[in-house]
């Protein structure tokens, strides 16, 4: 990612939570539109993976709360 989307990221942060809906929203409308190549099962798994091992770090550091 380049800076240009790293300071879009970073002043959406920045947003109070309707206006990230609302930005968020749009965005979604607009990658409607876009095509995108085939996903890999390789990627699905890698992907997978990271999410669940995530969500895992967040239930633990719950847990210690």
């Amino acid at each position: 990612m380049g800076t240009p989307a790293e300071n879009l990221i970073a002043t959406f942060e920045q947003l109070p939570d309707m206006e990230k809906q609302e930005v968020a929203s749009a965005i979604l409308r607009r990658t409607l539109q876009i095509e995108f190549p085939p996903v890999s099962d390789e990627e699905l798994v890698l992907s997978a993976e990271a999410t669940f091992l995530e969500l895992d770090r967040r239930e633990a550091e719950d847990a210690q709360s």
